[in-house]
């Protein structure tokens, strides 16, 4: 439970990579032809970026990265949110800075003069919703400690930390930097495990820090196998129990499970009608359940808010709410107190 709730001005402030995703449909041939693997999430140069998005069909572009995605679901559920993340004094960085701003965020990091463009995550969604990713950080991942509020992290109940800031080296000190801030402060540090690609490639550095550093670990089923190396969901839940206060593990269809202790809080995913794009679903349960903490909710209701959040964005295209949070959780009886 997060103590004292009142003292601070926001529920969640939210350091990742400030991204501006572009979406489009695909098939399995593109995919193939592109030599993508399905589901995935990559890394690649400003080159590669501008030639995958010549070869992809028409889409969408929308404000995204992971962090920046929950926040705006905070907003949306009518919670008091923050974010920083670095994007370039550009067009797609003034689009990024309206729309996390429109979605009632709190956003005044420094914007990169000169150097790279402002990121950007491409995105193919296949028929099934499923969605592979390409990503060119750009100046993202410029993202320094000097960049860290100190003030702002101070004054958040919890401070959310995106796994995909462990790649670049200056983003990793911002990373590092804010837990400090956050712990000096008294607040509660949260993480996301991102992807499977991040657990891969910095599993004993995320392990050091989550059992150094964090309070509250938000993963989904395969980032847990990967982290403790196991397909046994029930010993790598006990692992991240003995090293973690809080952890909420998303299992798709299966809904989730909260993770204290021996605790064990089983969480139904809500039904939809069909699953449009996956794109933003982990974001937003990620979205809810931590408000729920912040607010003080039962674990199981804390729970519902992020799968409540998690259903209605896939049940479209883009990975941000297209209908008010807020609406859909008093509709569902859950209310969040101020």
């Amino acid at each position: 439970m997060i103590q004292n709730p009142s003292t601070a001005r926001y529920d969640v402030c939210a350091v990742g990579n400030a991204i501006v995703d572009v979406l489009s449909p695909c098939d399995d041939a593109f995919l193939s032809a592109q030599s993508l693997t399905p589901g995935s999430m990559q890394l690649v140069d400003e080159d590669q970026s501008a030639a995958l998005y010549d070869a992809m069909a028409a889409g969408v572009e929308a404000s995204g990265g992971s962090a920046g995605n929950t926040v705006a679901g905070v907003g949306s559920f009518g919670g008091r949110a923050a974010y920083i993340g670095k994007v370039a004094e550009d067009t797609l960085g003034e689009v990024f800075s309206h729309d996390i701003r429109a979605s009632s965020v709190h956003f005044d990091t420094a914007p990169l003069v000169g150097g790279a463009g402002t990121g950007r995550c491409l995105i193919n969604v296949t028929p099934d919703g499923q969605r592979t990713m390409c990503t060119f950080l750009g100046a993202a991942n410029q993202l320094a400690a000097s960049d860290i509020d100190v003030a702002l992290i101070g004054d958040s109940e919890i401070v959310y930390l995106e796994g995909y800031l462990f790649d670049p080296a200056p983003a990793r000190a911002a990373f590092e930097a804010a837990a400090a801030a956050a712990h000096a402060a008294g607040r509660k540090v949260a993480i996301t495990l991102s992807d499977t690609f991040v657990v891969a490639r910095w599993r004993a550095e995320l392990l050091a820090f989550i059992e150094q550093s964090a309070d509250i670990v938000l993963a989904n089923e395969g980032e847990l196998a990967a982290l403790f190396e196991t397909d046994d969901f029930d010993a790598a839940a006990a692992q991240l129990a003995a090293l973690v206060e809080l952890a909420a593990v998303t299992r798709g269809e299966h809904g989730s499970v909260v993770i204290r202790g021996e605790e064990r809080v089983p969480v139904a995913a809500f039904p939809i009608d069909k699953v449009v794009d996956t794109t933003g679903a982990g974001d937003q349960y990620a979205a809810g359940f931590l408000l729920g903490v912040a607010r003080g909710l039962s674990l199981a209701d804390a729970g519902k808010l992020g799968s409540l959040a998690a259903s209605e964005v896939i049940a479209h295209w883009g990975p941000r709410p297209m209908v008010k949070l807020d609406q859909l959780a008093q509709q569902n009886g859950l209310v969040l107190t101020a």
